[in-house]
């Protein structure tokens, strides 16, 4: 499982011109299945998530986290993280779980970052979304869950 976290001022997510969710300060976090990935990768990822220290503390050093700062999640599925492009240039995507998989895992991993206490909004599995946003440092960060 992948996350690409961004720490973020504000983000909004549409479908179809309508908002599905919107966040201020807090973290966009892009989320990627593959074929292994299990109930135990989300509760992993979303622990890492919550807690990694990127957030600025008062003397301006990333030391904080999700939770240290109150901050919300903006979680949007991306099977494209797990793209590969090593060879042509169109890229494959069998490395990507399908939909069936990923949508349960999506789901799980949105009620285990809940769970955490974090505000969460979403996008919608497998919509054509619009995604804005405020990247705040820039602080952009990929994140793996072990194999497990």
């Amino acid at each position: 499982m992948r996350a690409l976290l961004q720490r973020v001022s504000s983000a909004i997510v549409k479908i179809d011109g309508q908002v599905s969710g919107q966040i201020s300060h807090g973290l966009l976090i892009f989320l990627g299945v593959t074929h292994s990935d299990t109930e135990q990768n989300c509760e992993f990822l979303a622990d890492k998530c919550a807690g990694l220290r990127i957030f600025k503390d008062e003397q301006d050093k990333m030391n904080l986290s999700l939770l240290d700062v109150g901050g919300a999640a903006l979680i949007v599925s991306q099977f494209t993280l797990y793209a590969d492009s090593r060879k042509g240039r169109r890229p494959g995507y069998t490395d990507a779980a399908l939909p069936e998989q990923a949508e349960a895992l999506y789901e799980k991993f949105i009620e285990a970052v809940r769970n955490k206490g974090v505000k969460v909004e979403t996008g919608r599995f497998g919509a054509d979304m619009q995604v804005e946003i405020h990247n705040d440092g820039p602080v952009t960060l990929m994140v793996e869950s072990k194999k497990i």
